[in-house]
């Protein structure tokens, strides 16, 4: 069975045969509640389109246009990768390469046993790729929260079957919880080396989730903790609707999740008995997500996860402020609505790095969640240290802030 097919290297008549100037044809195998079949992805310089295929479908399409639409292509299967070549006579040429598979650690967080990236025709990067393992027929993917184990509150949030088998709609929502506990697992040394080396050396690990909503990342982590880690922790989900956080509470309550509290309140107003070690943010509208990070920082916190949503602001601003001169090297960014709206938030999400390096962060942009699942998929990862991290960072932010006319809310806040 071909699980995944590359196709690159477009000869000159590709267009012709397929209707645009593709560059690439990435396809992958999923399989879905009506069995089988083969996501492709067509790019071109600019765009990409979606297909699906059935297998046969696949195979037809393979044989019409390995050699011809592309003159280099990549099938891994679940036993060999084949690599196709076609010169420039015509002829095609196949390289049989087997792969051998090697079992894995249910909780292991590893490559897959194939990747394009080692092949010296593809060239391209895959972030976020799921940790997989062949056996057979099928991928076994190697989550922290395994399938097919009932999770008692993935149960009853409608994630889970009652005998641990995740419903098909709910699959995204159940790869997120995972990647996100992921990046808690890639963290948590530096949590616990700064819980050691504090007077209150048997602390509990802090964690304040802010914009906590139906609270499935709170007692994902609740569970990532206690559950797996043994790790005893106080955690405090912060939301304003107050339906929400009474039936959050309701259900901390029937599992018996000790350590995990939820509250009604604003993150602006927000007031913690303690430092927290870790914060948390997932989706904080706009400048929601910069009182969460300016919190984090006045309040120390040994390391921040956030999810920024809705980056309004610097467009905003740009929009009603004055803005660039046309020979500013933002110009042709700033003049087309859809692109200065996304150059706006990406932008806002830069900066706010910046000022997070200000403060002595070590911090990093990293792609939460396939963008295909979410368009909201940049996650920023910043852990506290004690040395200076970046010397530039405020002459970098200060920059662009005069160049585009902006000033954004996390500088003021960190400044007051």
């Amino acid at each position: 069975m071909i699980l995944a097919v590359t196709l690159s290297k477009p000869s000159k008549v590709c267009e012709q045969l397929l209707g645009r100037p593709y560059t690439r044809v990435k396809i992958r195998y999923t399989n879905t509640s009506s069995g089988p079949a083969w996501f492709a992805e067509f790019f071109t310089e600019t765009q990409a389109f979606h297909k699906k295929f059935s297998e046969k479908e696949l195979n037809s399409f393979l044989n019409r246009n390995i050699g011809k639409s592309f003159f280099n292509c990549i099938e891994q299967t679940e036993t060999e990768r084949i690599i196709f070549l076609t010169n420039k006579k015509g002829k095609t040429s196949e390289i049989h390469k087997k792969i051998k598979n090697t079992p894995l650690q249910a909780t292991a967080r590893r490559e897959p046993e194939f990747s394009y990236d080692s092949c010296p025709l593809q060239n391209q990067e895959d972030s976020g790729i799921e940790n997989t393992r062949i056996t057979g027929l099928n991928r076994v993917k190697n989550y922290i929260i395994p399938e097919g184990q009932p999770i008692p509150f993935l149960v009853h949030l409608g994630i889970m079957t009652d005998k641990g088998k995740i419903i098909a709609a709910k699959y995204d929502k159940f790869r997120q919880i995972n990647r996100f506990l992921e990046y808690i697992d890639d963290i948590l040394p530096d949590i616990m080396k700064n819980i050691k080396n504090s007077a209150a050396a048997e602390c509990p690990v802090r964690i304040v989730d802010f914009g906590c909503g139906k609270s499935y990342l709170t007692f994902a982590v609740h569970y990532f903790l206690t559950e797996l880690k043994k790790i005893s922790v106080e955690i405090t989900g912060l939301d304003l609707k107050k339906d929400v956080i009474s039936y959050c509470t309701t259900l901390a309550s029937q599992f018996n999740c000790k350590g995990l509290n939820f509250s009604v309140g604003d993150i602006a107003g927000f007031v913690y008995d303690t430092d927290p070690d870790l914060v948390i943010t997932l989706h904080a509208c706009d400048t929601a997500t910069d009182y969460a990070l300016a919190y984090a920082v006045k309040h120390h916190a040994t390391a921040i996860l956030s999810v920024p949503c809705c980056q309004h602001e610097l467009n905003r601003q740009i929009t009603e402020g004055t803005k660039p001169k046309d020979d500013s090297p933002f110009a042709t960014l700033l003049h087309y609505g859809l692109i200065k709206e996304r150059f706006s938030a990406l932008a806002t999400d830069a900066l706010r790095a910046e000022y997070l390096e200000q403060a002595g962060y070590s911090v990093q942009i990293l792609e939460f969640i396939d963008s295909t699942h979410t368009p909201k998929n940049l996650l920023i990862r910043a852990v506290l240290k004690k040395t200076a991290i970046a010397t530039h960072a405020a002459e970098r932010a200060q920059s662009l802030t005069e160049l585009l006319h902006v000033s954004p809310t996390l500088r003021g806040l960190l400044q007051d």
